[in-house]
């Protein structure tokens, strides 16, 4: 078996962390929204993985166990899915959407 170094390590687990924390995320939301979450496509769904993703790499962690993902409102769900469906296909550049996705999460703190 090859040798892993110490930086691949790191960036696996910091990728797990990742991973772990929006899937938490998500499944609060999921969990709020009840029997409405089928409403939303997994298209829906990869776009809000993404944005929340890309939000939980650049914020702050004190602020990110801060954000209360069950606050979410309708409005809010839809608009970080849109953004998140925006920065996939590149529409908005990626720091624009991490700044607003930012914004609506820490409405809810």
């Amino acid at each position: 078996m090859p040798e892993v170094s110490k930086t691949e390590i790191g960036r696996r687990f910091f990728k797990l962390q990742r991973e772990k924390n929006v899937e938490a995320a998500i499944d609060k939301i999921r969990k709020t929204l009840g029997p409405d979450w089928k409403l939303y496509t997994q298209g829906d769904y990869e776009a809000l993985k993404h944005i929340i993703g890309e939000v939980w790499i650049y914020i702050d962690r004190e602020k990110w166990e801060a954000i209360s993902f069950t606050k979410l409102a309708g409005g809010d769900l839809r608009e970080l899915i849109h953004l998140g469906r925006q920065a996939l296909d590149r529409s908005i550049d990626a720091h624009t959407a991490i700044e607003k996705g930012s914004e609506i999460l820490l409405r809810t703190t």
